[in-house]
């Protein structure tokens, strides 16, 4: 059983950036797959970025390429997303999940940090 705990989010105006911080419980925090989710109000929940368990393998979803990064620290249990250039529609929920690596689905979620960017 994992849990995980996000935190960073805030509001911020079109343009700034924010870094979002998820720790994980467990003694095997490298076996698991990790991503970061986001809901805005209205719409279904959506992948943001995803990291593998050695934080070599990284995706991301088109509409945060070159302003999104993921990285994770197996030491501490941690992975982040650094926001950058944030835009009005990144405004939603953000939520950190994660998957053993031999898991299809994503079992284990956050309760989500709220991300508000002003235009």
């Amino acid at each position: 059983q994992v849990q995980v705990v996000e935190s960073g989010g805030g509001l911020v105006q079109a343009g700034g950036s924010l870094r979002l911080s998820c720790v994980a419980s467990g003694r095997t925090f490298s076996f698991y797959y990790m991503a970061w989710f986001r809901q805005a109000p209205g719409k279904e929940r959506e992948l943001v970025a995803s990291i593998g368990q050695n934080g070599v393998n990284t995706y991301y979803e088109d509409f945060v390429k070159g302003r999104f990064t993921i990285s994770r620290d197996n030491y501490k249990n941690t992975i982040y997303l650094q926001m950058n250039s944030l835009k009005p529609e990144d405004t939603a929920v953000y939520y950190c999940a994660g998957r053993y690596y031999s898991d299809a689905d994503y079992r284990y979620w956050g309760q989500g940090t709220q991300v508000t960017v002003s235009s």
